[in-house]
């Protein structure tokens, strides 16, 4: 167990540091011009170490506000009306039993790398969980694993019951 937590530590750091990179890169030529913008004084020397906080909060500040997400239930219901659309419930099995979007298959976040083969690369896939937070996490999983046909639905199950939406339970179907 200390193993896997161990591996998962290290994956996560991982990904914060491909982020990190990516943002980099993307970003030179964004940054060259703002260099000049800012006077002499306020920019930061070679020297300077790398403020770890303030490079994530420059990435996460960066993403355009559409990126890889799907914002209300109209946008989703239209996603859904592809059928090749596939719909993942990221909660814990216990949660999606209670009850889960209609035709959603259930890919508990925590096991979402060990269940790749049911997450296809040449269909669309929207992820979802209780309030956002884990489906984002899944869609950064996926994109890091080299998935570009993954996105998350941030209203997610609370948006889309709130909502007067069809749900399903293990004990309906």
């Amino acid at each position: 167990m200390k193993l896997t937590k161990i591996i998962q530590t290290l994956l996560f750091s991982f990904a914060i540091w491909i982020c990190l990179a990516v943002t980099v890169e993307q970003n030179s030529v964004r940054a060259a011009t703002l260099t000049e913008a800012i006077p002499q004084e306020r920019q930061q020397t070679v020297d300077e170490p790398l403020d770890l906080a303030s490079g994530i909060d420059r990435y996460l500040t960066s993403i355009p506000s559409n990126y890889y997400k799907i914002d209300n239930i109209a946008g989703l219901k239209k996603q859904l009306d592809n059928p090749q659309t596939l719909l993942v419930d990221v909660r814990e099995f216990s949660e999606y039993r209670l009850g889960h979007i209609p035709n959603a298959i259930n890919i508990p976040l925590r096991t979402l790398a060990q269940n790749l083969d049911q997450v296809p690369h040449d269909r669309p896939v929207v992820l979802y969980c209780s309030s956002g937070y884990r489906s984002a996490m899944g869609v950064m999983t996926l994109h890091l694993l080299g998935y570009e046909n993954v996105q998350s639905f941030p209203p997610s199950f609370v948006g889309w019951q709130a909502a007067g939406e069809a749900i399903s339970s293990l004990s309906t179907q």
